[in-house]
């Protein structure tokens, strides 16, 4: 019979053991500390949503929803797309269940994401983010919350040196058309100069021009109109209420007139937190405000902020975390010992010790075995002249004490 090859995960996928996996669980752990934090509520929503909600919130005509998203028919002819992003998704929570009456409203969430594209470092097919959204607020004060909130995590993980908090605005509805007819007439006059994606861009999302990597575009798009020519007084007011905010809360910024959202619901406050230590791909944490969405999904016009921050990309920075110490390990020389042995590690288990037991192979190598094992305290379950004998061997600190008094307590 011919040998059959083991099967292989799908490219663009990972499997996690050991330190990676420890570090991605560190980061959803202290994302959801420091979220109950700042007062934001968990909130769960599906893996697979219709599709129309990511192509009337993505728009139809971006890279993700004509080249990235995992979309099919179900069996009703229904089509369904795996997530590429929450937003969107909580944005239909938030009109499909009423949320509106809990207004302003905090909401938190991390899982799994879905995109068709060329795999990276630190980039996955199927990857995990962090999302922190707040919905139904029109204060600057909201984006100073959302932006503290990332600050503190990314404080609290210790990655925040090399870390650089780059804002933006752009401005109203007012402000942000009256800068996107100037753009667009200066991109147009330059027309024959831009790359073929630029070109593209420029009929249907020009404002993405702007951050093109393309060495043709760099002089075109470095020659563009800032925003601060179009901004009203309003949106002044506003994005000085936000720079004042993080200056008060000690969030350390700079100002990037070139970071944009391309979608024309975004408004006012555009940020992310970069770094030079991923390589090319430098954002760890992005976001910003969507006053636009909710009403592009069929809603009441409703003011919304939030950000994501890819989980992989965030544990790539964290340093090795120190190896877990193990408190206990049991020996168990004697097989006639064995329902000792688990009581035993019952009894540590319930006063919150980590502890192993080593019931494998031949009884007279247990105790070296265990002794390799670096538990703080290792025991020996043994039967000497007939009686049955329980001893420690430890350092003789307070804890390792502690867990001898607590093993001697189960005989």
């Amino acid at each position: 019979m011919a040998k059959i090859a083991p099967p292989q995960p799908v490219r663009g996928t990972q499997d996690m053991l050991g330190e990676t996996a420890d570090r991605f669980a560190h980061v959803v752990d202290r994302f959801d500390a420091v979220r109950r934090l700042f007062g934001f509520q968990r909130v769960e929503v599906p893996v697979i949503e219709p599709t129309a909600v990511f192509a009337r919130s993505l728009g139809e005509t971006t890279d993700v929803v004509s080249k990235e998203m995992y979309s099919f028919d179900d069996r009703n002819g229904d089509s369904i797309t795996l997530r590429p992003e929450f937003t969107a998704g909580i944005a239909r929570a938030y009109l499909s269940n009423g949320w509106q009456q809990f207004a302003p409203i905090k909401l938190a969430t991390h899982g799994p994401l879905f995109r068709y594209e060329r795999p990276q470092k630190g980039r996955y097919r199927q990857f995990h983010q962090l999302d922190a959204e707040l919905l139904g607020s029109d204060s600057p004060l909201s984006d100073v919350e959302l932006l503290c909130f990332a600050d503190h995590l990314l404080r609290d993980l210790g990655i925040a040196d090399g870390v650089t908090l780059q804002l933006n605005t752009l401005g109203d509805s007012a402000s942000r058309d009256a800068w996107r007819a100037a753009l667009v007439e200066h991109f147009a006059s330059h027309r024959a100069a831009l790359s073929e994606d630029s070109r593209a861009r420029l009929d249907k999302n020009p404002l993405r021009i702007l951050d093109s990597k393309e060495a043709a575009d760099r002089p075109i798009a470095d020659a563009a109109p800032d925003i601060d020519q179009f901004l009203t007084t309003e949106a002044q007011d506003f994005f000085a209420a936000v720079t004042a905010g993080l200056d008060a809360a000690g969030v350390r910024w700079q100002r990037n007139s070139r970071l944009v959202r391309g979608l024309d619901y975004y408004r006012h406050t555009a940020f992310e937190f970069v770094t030079d230590r991923l390589g090319a791909q430098g954002t760890v944490l992005g976001g910003g405000r969507y006053d636009g969405l909710i009403e592009n999904l069929g809603g009441p016009p409703t003011p919304a902020v939030g950000w994501a921050a890819g989980i992989e990309r965030l544990a790539m920075l964290l340093d090795a975390p120190p190896p877990s110490q193990l408190d206990v390990t049991i020996a168990l020389e004697d097989d006639a010992l064995r329902t000792d042995a688990l009581a035993l590690l019952r009894r540590l288990r319930d006063a919150g010790y980590n502890a192993e037991c080593i019931a494998s192979g031949s009884p007279r190598k247990r105790f070296d075995k265990a002794a390799k094992s670096g538990a703080l305290v290792l025991l020996s379950l043994a039967t000497r002249d007939g009686t049955k004998q329980l001893n420690a061997r430890h350092d003789g600190g307070e804890r390792a004490v502690a867990i001898e008094a607590v093993a001697r307590t189960a005989q």
